[in-house]
C-alpha cells in the first residue's frame, strides 16, 4: 500500500521505498517489528518516499509486494528497502521469512517460501536507480518452527550472512553477521534498538547517509554496551546521497506518512444535511478528476489529498505533488490550476504540499492549508489571480474547517491540538488536544482532518490513535465516536483515519486509510458500516488504494480522494 508522499529532498530523483515488518510468527513471534516499520514508513514520507509498507506478511504478500514495487522503479530513482522480522541464512544466502513461517519445512523450502535478501537487492540493482539503501533488520534468534529439533547449529547458522554490496547500494545490517541482535526493547518502548537509532538519526539535516550510518552504530553499540554493533557495507560512488540535503532546512519532526491527511471542510454557507439511515452507495466508483496516471497535466492529479465539492458539483482538489489546487467542473474531462502550479517554493504565487482547502463564500475564495509553508492562505476565485495571501503561518497545519460564523478551525500535528481563530487573528485557542501527544480523551496524536458541525463540535481524525473524536464546544476532553480498538479489520477498528465528514444525524463517514475503506459510523454506534471500497487494494471500480480525503454533495453522492490511484471517485447513493 503506498502511503505519504515526497516532500523536499531533492527535485531530481523520485524516491520509493518497500518497507516490511512481521510480528505475527507461528512460534516465534515478535513485538517491535510493525512499529518499525510504521515509524520508519512515516519518517520516510515527510522526505520525499513513496512508500509501500507491507505489515504481518505472508509469503504471497512479501513476494506480490516486492513484484509491485519493482515495476514502480525507474532509471534513476533513490531506492530504499528496510525489513524487520525474522531472518535465516542458509548456504551463505540470507532469506527473509514471511509470518507464514510453517510452511518452510526442508531447507530447501526456503527457495520458494522465503525471500532471498541478495536476489532482492539484484532486481533493484536492475533497474539501475541513482542509490540503494538497503536495511535489514532481522538478525534475531530463530528457529524455523517445522524443520526437526535435531539439526545442528551446523546445519543453521546463526545470524546474517556477509552480502555483496552491488554498485551505488549501501547495505546495512542490524548486527554484525553471524551474530544476534540484543532482546530488548528500545527506551520508547515500541521500537527495536536498531531502528529506534536509526529513526533518531535518518532525517539529520544536511548529513550524507554514510555519516549518518556511523552515528546511528555509535549510538547502538553505547547502549547495548558493544554487544550489538551494526554492519555496513557501502558499493555508493558518490557523496552526496542524503536524506535532508543541506540546503534545504526541512523539519526534523515526527510526523505521518503515509502517512498525512485533510478533512471535508465546508464553506461558510455549507451545512452538513440530512441523509437516510438506511442509505447505500453504488460500490462501483465514476472517476471524476485525474485517474490517467500521476503526472502534471491538466486531466491528471500526482498524490491528491483533499478536496472540497462546492454546491454546484464543482470539485476542488489538493493536488499536493504538483504543488497546486486544481478545479473540476462537473463532467469536465480536464481541470484547471487555480492556486499554486508554479512549483514548489515559499512565494506568494506557489503552494508547497497544500494538504487541506475550503471554499469561503463570503469573500469567493480558497483557503488552503499548505504544509511544507507552515500556512494558511486565502487565494482569490476571481479570474486573474496570480498570488495569495497570508492569514496563518509558523502552524504545522494539516485540516482545516470553518464554521457558520466563519471562524476558521486548524489541526496541529505537531502540537497535537486543534486551535479556533477569528478571522484576522493570529493566536487562537484550543478547542481539541493541546495536552500533548497521547491516547487520553484529553489528547491527541497527530490530528490531521477535522469536521465543524453546527453547534461547533469538532471532530478529529486522531491519525495515529485510530479513532475519531469529538469535542463539544467548550469540552476539556473528547468523546470517541468511531475507532479506539488500535489497529485492525473488524467492524469496530479504524486504522490511520483520515477524510471526515459529519451529516444532520451526526453519522460519521471517515476514510479508513489504512484498510482501504470509506466507514460510516452512526451516533452512538460501538462498530462501523463499510460503505465502499474494502475490496483489497487496487485499480478497480470497487477498489481503493489508500483513500484520503472525502466528502458528500447536496444530494448524498460520496466523493473520495483515491489517493494511491491518483483519482477522484464518486460514489452515488442509491
Amino acid at each position: 500500500m503506498y502511503a505519504a508522499a515526497e516532500a523536499v529532498v531533492s527535485t531530481e530523483h523520485r524516491k520509493l521505498a518497500l518497507v516490511i515488518g512481521n510480528n505475527n510468527y507461528t512460534e516465534s513471534p515478535l513485538t517491535n517489528c510493525v512499529n518499525d516499520a510504521i515509524d520508519l514508513s512515516n519518517q520516510l514520507a515527510k522526505v520525499g518516499f513513496r512508500v509501500r509498507i507491507e505489515v504481518d506478511a505472508n509469503y504471497e504478500d512479501m513476494d506480490n509486494g516486492i513484484k509491485k514495487f519493482m515495476n514502480r522503479i525507474m532509471p534513476d530513482d533513490f531506492v530504499l528497502f528496510f525489513f524487520a522480522g525474522h531472518g535465516v541464512q542458509w548456504e551463505k544466502q540470507n532469506y527473509l521469512i514471511p509470518c507464514d513461517d510453517n510452511l518452510i519445512r526442508e531447507f530447501i523450502d526456503l527457495k520458494h517460501q522465503a525471500m532471498n535478501a541478495q536476489r532482492v537487492l539484484e532486481l533493484i540493482s536492475a533497474k539501475n536507480p541513482f542509490a540503494i539503501l538497503f536495511f535489514l533488520d532481522c538478525c534475531r534468534s530463530y528457529w524455523l518452527p517445522s524443520l526437526p529439533r535435531s539439526i545442528t547449529s551446523a546445519d543453521l547458522s546463526i545470524g546474517m550472512a556477509p552480502m555483496s554490496a552491488l554498485a551505488d547500494s549501501l547495505i546495512v545490517f542490524a548486527c554484525a553477521p553471524g551474530k544476534t541482535a540484543v532482546e530488548i526493547t528500545s527506551s520508547n518502548g515500541r521500537n527495536g534498538v536498531f531502528t529506534y537509532h536509526l529513526l533518531q538519526h535518518l532525517l539529520t539535516p544536511g548529513e550524507n547517509i554514510t555519516i549518518v550510518m556511523i552515528d546511528v552504530t555509535h549510538a547502538v553499540a553505547r547502549e547495548t554496551r558493544n554487544k550489538q554493533i551494526p554492519y555496513t557495507i557501502s558499493a555508493l560512488r558518490r557523496p552526496d546521497v542524503y536524506l535532508i540535503p543541506p540546503e534545504i532546512q526541512q523539519a526534523n519532526q515526527e510526523d505521518t506518512g503515509s502517512n498525512l491527511l485533510r478533512s471535508n471542510t465546508r464553506s461558510t454557507k455549507k451545512l452538513a444535511f440530512n441523509i437516510p439511515a438506511n442509505a447505500r452507495w453504488t460500490q462501483n466508483g465514476v472517476t471524476v478528476a485525474g485517474g490517467h496516471g500521476e503526472g502534471n497535466a491538466i486531466n491528471q492529479l500526482d498524490r491528491p489529498f483533499g478536496l472540497f465539492v462546492d454546491d454546484d458539483e464543482t470539485i476542488v482538489i489538493a493536488d499536493a505533488w504538483n504543488y497546486r489546487v486544481v478545479q473540476w467542473k462537473k463532467d469536465d474531462t480536464n481541470g484547471q490550476v487555480v492556486a499554486g502550479g508554479h512549483g514548489l517554493g515559499c512565494r506568494l504565487d506557489q503552494l508547497h504540499f497544500p494538504t487541506d482547502l475550503l471554499i469561503d463564500k463570503e469573500t469567493n475564495s480558497l483557503i488552503i492549508s499548505e504544509w511544507h509553508n507552515r500556512r494558511v492562505v486565502r487565494w482569490s476565485r476571481c479570474s486573474g489571480t496570480t498570488q495569495g495571501e497570508i492569514l496563518l503561518e509558523g502552524i504545522d497545519c494539516f485540516g482545516i474547517a470553518m464554521d457558520n460564523q466563519r471562524c476558521l478551525y486548524v489541526s496541529d500535528f505537531e502540537k497535537h491540538e486543534v486551535r479556533r481563530y477569528q478571522m484576522g487573528e493570529t493566536k487562537g485557542i484550543i478547542v481539541a488536544g493541546g495536552h500533548g501527544r497521547g491516547d487520553g480523551l484529553n489528547q491527541l496524536h497527530w490530528p490531521t482532518y477535522i469536521f465543524v458541525d453546527r453547534q461547533k463540535t469538532v471532530y478529529v481524525s486522531d491519525y495515529k490513535n485510530h479513532r475519531v473524536i469529538k469535542w463539544h464546544k467548550d469540552a476539556k476532553e473528547g468523546i470517541v465516536v468511531a475507532g479506539g480498538q488500535g489497529t485492525g479489520q473488524t467492524m469496530a477498528h479504524l486504522m490511520y483515519p483520515k477524510g471526515l465528514f459529519v451529516d444532520a444525524w451526526d453519522t460519521i463517514y471517515v476514510a479508513d486509510a489504512g484498510n482501504g475503506r470509506v466507514m460510516s459510523w452512526h451516533n452512538g454506534a460501538k462498530q462501523g458500516t463499510i460503505i465502499v471500497g474494502g475490496n483489497g487494494e487496487g485499480e478497480g471500480a470497487n477498489q481503493l488504494s489508500n483513500p484520503w480525503g472525502l466528502s458528500l454533495d447536496q444530494h448524498g453522492n460520496l466523493y473520495v480522494v483515491d489517493h494511491g490511484n491518483d483519482r477522484v471517485q464518486r460514489y452515488s447513493i442509491e
